[in-house]
C-alpha cells in the first residue's frame, strides 16, 4: 500500500509544474523586479495583514482603515503587474481549493452517510 505522504509530495511537485502556479511564480517575479510594483504591493500585503490580525483578535476595524484599504484596493488594481500577480494568485487558490474537495471527499462520505 502506497503512503498517503508520497502522494502528498506527488501533489507539490505536481502544483509547482501546473500553469497556475507558474503563471503566479511569473507575475510575482515581475512584481518584485519593479521597484515602485514591489513597494505598492508591499504596502498592500501589509495593511492586509494588520487588518486580518485585529479581525483575529475580536478588534474593531476603524471607519478609517476600513477607507484606506478599500483606496488601497483600487490602486493596486490600477497597476498593471499587481493586478495580474492578483489575477494568478486567484487562479492558484481555485485550483488549491479544488484540490482540497477531491482530497476531503472521504470525510464527506463518512459524515453524509446517515
Amino acid at each position: 500500500m502506497a503512503n498517503v505522504y508520497d502522494y502528498a509530495h506527488d501533489l507539490e511537485k505536481g502544483l509547482r509544474e501546473s500553469e497556475e502556479y507558474k503563471g503566479l511564480k511569473q507575475a510575482y517575479d515581475a512584481v518584485m523586479n519593479d521597484e515602485s510594483a514591489k513597494r505598492m504591493f508591499d504596502d498592500f500585503r501589509e495593511t492586509q495583514i494588520v487588518l486580518q490580525q485585529k479581525q483575529m483578535q475580536g478588534q474593531q476595524i476603524s471607519e478609517d482603515e476600513v477607507e484606506k484599504a478599500r483606496k488601497m484596493v483600487e490602486l493596486v488594481q490600477q497597476h498593471p503587474q499587481i493586478s495580474k500577480l492578483m489575477e494568478q494568485e486567484q487562479r492558484v487558490n481555485t485550483l488549491i481549493n479544488d484540490i482540497s474537495k477531491i482530497i476531503t471527499k472521504p470525510l464527506e462520505e463518512i459524515y453524509s452517510e446517515q
